[in-house]
């Protein structure tokens, strides 16, 4: 049985404990009331433009001029997954839940003959995926010294996938995150983002709408660049809000486990104290009598 002040000990540590979980819980909520409001902003744009892509890609399908985002290279031998995770842990299951969606497509892929290239955002993907797919790395992007993710960032992202594909890298290319849902809930989502992929429901209601000049080719090929960065962008700040929303929880469970592990170790340290103090009762009384 642990002395009584090793417990006493013990207690004031998970006191500690508990201070440092409630605050990173509170900071978690205000972050995320911000990354919250940026991904549900970002939702109708990213929408609009997808409805809008998906009538000029309707129209522009199956003719020779489709740009190759679009129409893609003839073939889908070598695939880029894109995997964006967060750069710190006390999380959750958040980054867990990414890297396992991205490595079962990875090893799916490798099963059927395909080559696999992993590009990763945010360290602790990189870090969970390195064991296994470490060869097959071919770039990572630091996010650690950005306070709050802006366009920029995304654009930076973007450029360097369609740089990778227009040298010839890869066929396709996809997207791994989180899509935010609840503080309590976030959808693991593959994406693929080249070739561009559009609901065809969208397509046919914006195909009557409008017409467009110059030429649907004309124009895919000036926007459809720029929707790679928009759903990269969108894709950061859902996982923005899904990784406070997770933290958020995790320490909120920490914090409750730590107030129940206090009251153990506190009834504990009382038991002991009492048998401590009865046995010295005891030793008077015998040594009392004995005289």
């Amino acid at each position: 049985m642990p002395s009584l002040k090793a417990l006493k000990n013990r207690i004031a540590s998970v006191k500690n404990t508990r201070k440092i979980t409630k605050a990173m819980q509170m900071v978690a909520a205000a972050k995320l009331r911000r990354a919250q409001e940026a991904a549900e902003a970002a939702r109708p744009y990213a929408d609009r433009m997808n409805a809008v892509m998906a009538g000029l890609s309707a129209a522009a399908a199956g003719n020779e001029g489709a740009p190759r985002l679009l129409a893609g290279t003839g073939s889908d031998k070598v695939h880029l997954l894109v995997v964006m995770t967060s750069e710190r842990g006390l999380c959750g299951g958040f980054n867990s839940t990414i890297v396992r969606l991205a490595r079962a497509r990875a090893n799916d892929l490798l099963a059927h003959g395909k080559t696999v290239k992993i590009l990763t955002v945010g360290k602790k993907g990189r870090e969970q995926l390195r064991r296994d797919f470490g060869t097959l790395f071919v770039g990572h992007v630091d996010l650690t010294e950005v306070r709050r993710v802006g366009y920029s960032n995304a654009q930076s992202i973007a450029s360097d996938i369609l740089a990778r594909f227009n040298a010839g890298e890869f066929d396709v290319a996809t997207l791994f995150f989180n899509r935010f849902q609840s503080v309590i809930s976030q959808i693991p989502t593959a994406q693929q983002i080249i070739p561009a992929q559009f609901d065809s429901a969208a397509a046919e209601s914006t195909s009557t709408l409008y017409d467009y000049e110059p030429s649907e080719e004309a124009i895919l090929a000036d926007l459809l660049p720029r929707n790679v960065a928009t759903q990269v962008f969108t894709a950061l700040l859902e996982n923005g809000a899904s990784e406070q929303g997770a933290r958020m929880s995790a320490m909120d469970n920490a914090t409750r486990n730590a107030g129940d592990m206090i009251n153990k170790l506190t009834i504990q340290y009382n038991r002991s104290r009492q048998a401590a103090i009865t046995t010295e009762l005891i030793e008077i009384i015998a040594g009392a009598e004995a005289l």
